[in-house]
């Protein structure tokens, strides 16, 4: 799986604040599936909950929405697009540790495609498959995040 890493990456490139304290993320894969065609190919999908739990923020929630929608349009379109996923594909809980920081926990659906093709010799390549990707309206490379002249952070267009 590679989507954990990446958005895991995203988010603390992105942000000061966890760039400076990048232990803060954790990062849990719950609620996995595996699911085969049932074709002759062993190719398969991951789908499972991804889990990001930032501990001890004293930052702007923005300054990690957005640059985690950012990402869903790169790596998970369909949580944007499609109504029903839209509604339900991403959820968060704010814990208030005390006047200054909370403990923020974000939920996502995620699938990640993986292709098994025969090579020569009885050889097995596998492949994780991008995202189908649109022309995204937002297809500048860099990315600056503010509130009035305060900035919350920034970020370059994630990758497919």
């Amino acid at each position: 799986m590679y989507k954990p890493d990446s958005l895991r990456k995203h988010l603390t490139d992105a942000n000061p604040d966890l760039q400076r304290n990048p232990d803060s993320v954790l990062v849990f894969v719950d609620k996995g599936h595996l699911v085969n065609s049932g074709s002759a190919s062993l190719s398969y999908e991951y789908r499972y909950q991804l889990n990001i739990i930032i501990t001890d923020f004293a930052g702007d929630e923005d300054a990690i929405m957005v640059p985690l929608l950012s990402w869903v349009a790169v790596h998970q379109v369909e949580l944007m697009h499609n109504p029903d996923l839209r509604e339900k594909g991403i959820r968060f809980v704010v814990d208030y540790n005390n006047h200054e920081s909370v403990d923020l926990s974000i939920e996502l659906d995620l699938t990640e495609r993986v292709v098994v093709s025969k090579g020569a010799n009885g050889r097995l390549d596998i492949r994780h498959r991008a995202e189908p990707q649109e022309t995204p309206a937002y297809d500048q490379p860099f990315w600056s995040l503010y509130a009035g002249d305060n900035l919350l952070a920034e970020w370059h267009t994630p990758e497919a």
